[in-house]
């Protein structure tokens, strides 16, 4: 996977204004934000123009001391992990004020030589407010989960905020559970879990009953799911499918004009068995499925669309699509180097985070669907409302979330998720796309009620993210939905749920019993 790197990606390893003079020379910073590699040895390097020897480079990685450029080599190579930084020290004569052009050659593995080239503005450090530089939270740069690094952040925030925290500090499980997850950590929110359920599902994956756990601090919540659940079980349980899954990453190029937009558009279109093979070369789990591509003027916008296993995925295809534009970059064929004029790995068409109408309609995570038919008499004898009630509702909202520009026509999706997400680990931002929910409701021939949602862009995993936290572990262990295989399973869990929280609420609505169970909560 990446055979190659063109200069447009090569140029974001340097780190922009770390460029600063040293009391015997200057110095500077490489960020790996590409992949995996290790240094190998220095073909050449230049400052303005001028050459500098090797045996005037040091350099140091996060953490570790400083080692001479000279000591590197195919046998000796230094590693340089993705996301970990190198400190650049070169001797030499201080650089003046102003731009300054940097060029170096490195021999690498596994890309091979790489030619870095890049302008950056020397920096001058400057006091804050005088002589007062601003406090900075402290960090341990070989192991900033360590009992030592928490503890002294932990005196940092007491001192700093003049207070005692007794509750923050008290997480029951190790900090180095946290790596990856969370930065600076100092603590635990604690969410009370509610359980709702058992809930009976009658899915293609999910078959059986289920413990539902719900982190919310919202009261009657979970009262109101269980009603719901209660309904469905006596009705005989929800019935779910998972439609579809997928996840997107859409980088955009842009071009002279409009005409080199549409032929580029067009070679992609040909090429999409190789662009699959570069994507899928970055993970065993990542599938491309399509490459959508859409124009506006001069730029050409792609919308990748990926299977992604049991993850989310978000970072999975950012890598993938990586991956397949820099073969993009590199394979074009372009009668200048300068055809594609600016590359950007995301044009916000993902809508990664974000409700929008294509995630609706494409798909983005999981497209599930949840169905329910409530007896009619059941119906009114459990939530006091017949089913031509439910439905004028319904239809009267769908026309009142038109009017409004939601994203959903029904009641309160994002309510059951999001205990949902908390519980289990999820990206709870994610419930910006996540929420979208399209509801349909209808009385049968035999006066009972049909009702549906769907969710078309639920964004959920079982592996990876905050899932293998120790409480959010053991709450998909409830379900279990923890580890792979099972993304699909949790999926028809939340439909199911989604289903129960809308037909209690919608029946509350309805039946005017809405205000007095929130009123009953309060002290």
């Amino acid at each position: 996977m990446f055979r190659f790197f063109p200069n447009v990606l090569l140029r974001q390893l340097y780190t922009r204004n770390s460029l600063r003079n040293t009391p015997d020379g200057f110095s500077f910073l490489l960020k790996n934000r590409l992949a995996d590699a290790r240094f190998t040895g220095l073909e050449r390097a230049r400052v303005d123009g001028r050459d500098i020897p090797a045996d005037g480079c040091m350099l140091e990685p996060d953490g570790q001391e400083a080692v001479p450029l000279t000591a590197v080599s195919i046998s000796r190579p230094l590693a340089f992990p993705l996301r970990r930084s190198v400190r650049v020290w070169v001797s030499g004569q201080p650089l003046t004020l102003g731009k300054h052009r940097l060029e170096f050659t490195l021999h690498t593995q596994p890309f091979g030589t790489i030619t870095l080239t890049v302008e950056d503005e020397l920096q001058v450090d400057t006091p804050m407010d005088g002589n007062r530089r601003q406090p900075a939270i402290p960090r341990d740069a070989v192991d900033d989960y360590s009992a030592d690094a928490v503890a002294k952040r932990r005196q940092f925030m007491t001192d700093y905020t003049r207070t005692t925290p007794r509750h923050l500090p008290q997480n029951s499980f190790d900090p180095a559970e946290v790596r990856g997850k969370c930065e600076s950590f100092v603590g635990v929110a604690q969410v009370p879990i509610g359980l709702a359920g058992p809930l009976h599902v009658k899915g293609e994956y999910a078959q059986g009953e289920y413990l539902i756990p719900m982190a919310t601090t919202e009261g009657t919540l979970v009262a109101s799911y269980n009603r719901g659940i209660k309904l469905i079980n006596l009705s005989g349980g929800v019935l779910c499918t998972v439609q579809d899954d997928a996840m997107q990453r859409a980088p955009v190029f842009q071009f002279t004009d409009a005409r080199r937009a549409r032929d580029f558009v067009r070679w992609i279109e040909n090429h999409q068995r190789e662009l699959a093979a570069e994507a899928e070369s970055t993970s065993r789990y990542a599938k491309l499925r399509y490459v959508d591509t859409y124009l506006n003027g001069r730029f050409a916008f792609l919308r990748f669309g990926y299977g992604t296993g049991d993850a989310a995925g978000q970072n999975m295809v950012s890598k993938a699509t990586l991956a397949a534009c820099t073969y993009i970059l590199q394979a074009y064929p372009a009668e200048s180097a300068d055809v594609i004029e600016h590359f950007f790995l995301e044009s916000n068409m993902a809508t990664d985070k974000k409700p929008s109408q294509l995630n609706i309609l494409r798909t983005r995570g999981r497209r599930v669907t949840a169905e329910v038919h409530i007896p009619r008499e059941l119906l009114i004898r459990e939530l006091q409302v017949e089913p031509e009630q439910l439905v004028r509702h319904a239809r009267i909202g769908d026309v009142g979330a038109r009017l409004a520009g939601t994203n959903n026509n029904g009641l309160h999706s994002v309510n059951g998720l999001a205990a949902l997400f908390i519980a289990t680990g999820q990206d709870v931002a994610c419930l910006a796309e996540s929420s979208a929910a399209i509801t349909y409701s209808d009385v049968t021939p035999e006066g009972d009620l049909y009702g549906s949602v769907t969710l078309p862009s639920l964004v959920v995993g079982t592996v990876g993210g905050g899932t293998g936290l120790p409480t959010q572990r053991e709450c998909l262990e409830l379900m279990d939905c923890y580890g792979e295989g099972n993304v699909n399973k949790l999926a028809e869990i939340m439909a199911g749920v989604i289903a129960a929280g809308e037909l209690s609420l919608a029946a509350a609505i309805s039946s005017l019993d809405w205000v007095s169970s929130h009123d009953a909560t309060r002290p």
